[in-house]
């Protein structure tokens, strides 16, 4: 007879997202992972199990975030949130009123900057008339451009400019000075330094550990600000985590949660290889991957950027820039290098995940992805592109000849709630806009999809992911890129398990695999896809624990 069990969740509308058996009403969890479905499961109650009644809601395998920066993430949910706000006089006044609560800040961030927040491209004088005698900065809502005032550049050491790799720019004016605007990650990271919350960040601005090493009391700090961003993924029904920068530190302080048992996801961390590294660097890739490779903490990946971002005008293009003659953007890698660290770490046994927005970034990656095939001959490694925001026709073919996994978010796409259409698709083009945030043209295609939000940079909420995609309307010119329910979940769930490799023990809930589960308040499927987002997670179950339960 089988052992009782040590869960059973009954009365449920259960989407196992397994194809074989896509229907349930009741699951039951043993030692961490689903022991039997339906009237089988119903049989393994025993007086000792926790039942829990889903009251006719629906089920599902936990969400799996494919593309997120948690310790970003966790650090900025204390920041101000400027996202929405128009013009100076309602920026100034969320500003100081935030600056009066908080006094012994040593520099103001807010967060969800808009590229045109006052009325037009913002200065350090703009951000000197919202706070003069304070360090002030502005970081965008795509995090790759942030604006500073006076006094954080100077206290940054960055006011009269300082020499930064190829993709990373301080913005000089004609008097000799900063302007303020800082694009991309190296160029921001001196302002962001002065919050102190510099080891957050180093994971992404160079993929190096903090230097100096932190303190005890530091570590202990960044402990906490990671467990706040585990916290607030559990609440909307995250276990697994592809966190998308990292370096060794990354591991150690969610090595030191697990330690506690207050790890409440399953967390995939890649080596950030930027572009001041050598091969060499790989080693360390290599490393994280032998000292962490189990369900719960894991590397064996690389993560790069090849271009920034299009609103900045640092994403690469195949063809100028509508206003900017001569301007195509400058790759991170240059062509024969990216090769050869493609090669590299494909030898390796690594996956390479690469931030490639414009066009000419995923033709570059795509060709490095066969440069590394054709010298290592692996096959089904899933290296992945993230975000794809524009592609031309003939490089999705070469994706999908490839092998190559589409890591897209939904989230986005311009024109939802989370990014408005302009500047972006005017910085496009009309006539690439049918080329541009592709959805269900990369899956009829046969490519892989898995879904993101990249948070901290929009919601983490995959409800809302899910809202978007189902909802969104074609630019003109445009094919229809939504998805159905169904495909749009299998994004969040079996795509993201496919991506990993973990497929055959996560995404779906099928006997044996993982008790990782979501539990929403109501039935997803009879829902109105305008109002998913709104939908709330009862429960979210990671290895048949309960890491997140709303309050009644």
């Amino acid at each position: 007879m089988s052992a009782g069990a040590d869960m059973l969740i009954r009365n449920a509308r259960v989407l196992t997202m397994d194809p074989d058996r896509p229907r349930a009403h009741a699951v039951a969890v043993r030692d961490g992972r689903v022991q039997a479905l339906d009237a089988s499961a119903e049989a393994l109650a025993t007086p000792d199990t926790q039942v829990i009644d889903a009251g006719g809601a629906t089920v599902l395998p936990g969400f799996i975030e494919s593309h997120m920066h948690l310790f970003m993430g966790g650090a900025e949910l204390l920041h101000l949130p400027v996202h929405g706000i128009e013009g100076a006089a309602p920026l100034t006044e969320a500003v100081r009123d935030y600056a009066a609560r908080h006094p012994h800040l040593p520099l103001i961030i807010a967060q969800g900057a808009e590229y045109d927040m006052v009325g037009h491209p913002t200065t350090r004088a703009d951000l000197d008339a919202v706070l003069p005698d304070r360090p002030l900065v502005l970081v965008a809502s795509d995090h790759h451009t942030a604006w500073a005032n006076t006094a954080a550049l100077r206290a940054a050491g960055i006011l009269e400019g300082r020499a930064l790799s190829p993709g990373n720019e301080i913005v000089m004016g004609a008097d000799g000075l900063a302007t303020g605007e800082l694009r991309e990650f190296e160029a921001k990271a001196p302002v962001l330094a002065l919050s102190g919350e510099d080891r957050c960040m180093a994971g992404i601005a160079t993929g190096e550990d903090p230097d100096p090493a932190p303190t005890p009391e530091q570590f202990a700090a960044d402990v906490e600000t990671m467990a706040r961003g585990l916290a607030h993924c559990a609440r909307y029904g995250i276990t697994s985590i592809v966190n998308m920068d990292g370096n060794p530190y990354t591991l150690r302080v969610l090595a030191e949660l697990r330690a506690q048992g207050r790890l409440t996801a399953r967390v995939r961390v890649p080596f950030h290889y930027r572009n001041h590294r050598s091969l060499e660097a790989l080693e360390i890739a290599s490393r994280m991957t032998a000292d962490h490779a189990d369900d719960w903490l894991a590397s064996g990946m690389v993560k790069m950027f090849m271009d920034g971002v299009i609103d900045s005008g640092t994403a690469v293009m195949k063809q100028d820039y509508p206003d900017r003659p001569g301007w195509r953007g400058e790759p991170l890698f240059d062509a024969e290098t990216f090769a050869a660290i493609a090669t590299e770490a494909d030898r390796r046994g690594l996956q390479i995940a690469v931030h490639a927005i414009g066009d000419g970034a995923v033709g570059r990656v795509i060709d490095g992805y066969a440069a590394a095939r054709a010298a290592n001959g692996r096959e089904d490694v899933r290296h992945r592109i993230e975000h794809i925001e524009l592609i031309e026709p003939a490089d999705i073919a070469r994706m999908a000849e490839l092998g190559i996994v589409a890591s897209v978010q939904p989230s986005h796409v311009p024109g939802t709630p989370e990014f408005p259409l302009q500047p972006t698709m005017d910085m496009i083009g009309r006539e690439r806009w049918g080329d541009a945030y592709l959805c269900r043209t990369l899956a009829e295609a046969g490519l892989a999809l898995a879904f993101a939000s990249d948070w901290p940079v929009a919601d983490v909420n995959p409800l809302r992911g899910v809202q978007v995609a189902l909802t969104r309307q074609p630019y003109a010119g445009a094919a229809d890129e939504r998805l159905d329910l169904h495909a749009v979940l299998a994004g969040y769930t079996t795509g993201g398990a496919y991506a990993e490799h973990t497929e055959d023990r996560k995404g779906m809930l099928r006997v044996g695999y993982l008790a990782d589960m979501v539990i929403l308040d109501g039935d997803i499927e009879a829902a109105d896809p305008h109002a998913i987002a709104a939908m709330q997670v009862r429960r979210t179950i990671t290895g048949g624990r309960m890491v997140h339960e709303a309050a009644a």
